[in-house]
């Protein structure tokens, strides 16, 4: 033990503790932000939905309350009958359906809290990660040897792959505040519960492996996260929708945050094409766990609580894929196989390590 702790620099690992809980301060300064961004952005767009589903209603009482047409003849008046009008139906499919302007409304006061919040976001991130780095440098190893380490890389990770969308893709600001959310949710988790002193790894943890295996994981449930997040504001959002579509009103509160979302099928696009892209770097991490597990302990598959859990999460997307590609298996039932796919990576993340006992993987740092 003495020799551990000859090897960890503890000034290190105090930096890394001060920069953990600054990023926190900063992400909490963000989520204030993107709440001010949702709170006070115009309300002046909002019901572009309304209007494209209730396009056809208005056509049709335009041309009903339209006067007939009369010509006169020699003989009296003849009154021809009205003219047909062709119209859009009122129920206009999910394709027509526009894009809300996304969580600032669309006007300039709401893009600047949105700037703000993203400008901390970055913030947020670049200390997140130089918690990550200090963290690694003070034992010199990759710093995901415990559930504490797993869990603020996991976030910075989280973090960074929303900020990559953003560079890449212009409306996907929406997902910044339920991101942030769950962020400081995780870090509360990790330094309130999960925090284990930084130390050496265990021995069978000692190989290159560690950085192959357990990064992929990481990055795979950073970008299901991305996924999960947008497949329930596809939920809420398409239920909007019908609500519209069948006459309903929803209240001012519903309007005002679902009409600044996507489209419920832009939604549901870019949570499939987001988990169809990950899936093959799922395989690859669990493969690569069984080959590390043929390095540590002699065998390559043992049905040990985290492969299992493992295989189970790789089922439940692999169902998920080809529901999505099989008629009837579209929209809101493949998004509740989503979310149950998810669950299982949870589970396998936290409650494996936390409440299954008798594990090879349980030098996650996690009593109980």
């Amino acid at each position: 033990m003495t020799t551990l702790a000859a090897t960890t620099n503890e000034s290190l690992a105090q930096i890394s503790n001060v920069l953990i809980y600054s990023a926190m301060a900063v992400y909490t300064l963000a989520f204030f932000a993107y709440i001010a961004e949702w709170t006070f952005g115009s309300r002046s767009k909002v019901a572009r939905t309304a209007a494209a589903l209730t396009a056809g209603e208005g056509a049709e009482k335009k041309a009903a309350s339209a006067p007939a047409v009369t010509v006169k003849k020699a003989g009296g008046t003849a009154v021809l009958e009205r003219p047909e009008v062709v119209v859009r139906s009122s129920g206009a499919s999910r394709a027509e359906v526009p894009d809300g302007p996304g969580a600032h409304g669309g006007d300039e006061q709401g893009d600047l809290y949105g700037r703000i919040a993203v400008s901390l976001t970055v913030l947020g991130f670049l200390l997140s990660f130089g918690g990550v780095l200090t963290r690694a440098l003070s034992v010199q190893r990759a710093p995901w040897g415990n559930m504490y380490e797993f869990n603020i890389t996991f976030t910075t990770v989280a973090v960074g792959v929303y900020l990559a969308l953003l560079a890449f893709r212009r409306n996907v600001r929406w997902m910044g505040l339920p991101l942030i959310t769950a962020v400081l949710l995780d870090l509360g988790v990790a330094v309130t519960w999960l925090y284990t002193e930084s130390d050496q790894l265990v021995p069978a943890l000692h190989s290159y492996w560690l950085y192959i295996h357990v990064s992929t994981a990481i990055l795979c449930g950073a970008v299901f996260y991305v996924a999960a997040v947008s497949t329930v504001l596809y939920l809420f959002r398409d239920s909007y929708e019908n609500k519209l579509a069948t006459g309903g009103k929803p209240g001012r509160f519903a309007t005002s945050v679902m009409e600044r979302l996507p489209a419920a099928t832009s939604l549901d696009k870019f949570a499939y094409r987001i988990n169809a892209a990950v899936f093959p770097l799922w395989t690859f991490t669990i493969i690569a766990g069984a080959i590390w597990a043929g390095d540590a302990w002699g065998r390559y598959w043992g049905w040990d609580p985290k492969e299992t859990w493992s295989f189970i999460t790789w089922i439940a997307y692999a169902c998920y894929l080809h529901a999505r590609a099989t008629a009837g298996w579209k929209g809101r039932k493949a998004a509740y196989l989503a979310l149950i796919a998810f669950g299982c990576w949870l589970f396998n993340y936290y409650g494996v390590n936390i409440f299954v006992s008798g594990s090879k993987h349980s030098y996650a740092g996690v009593d109980g």
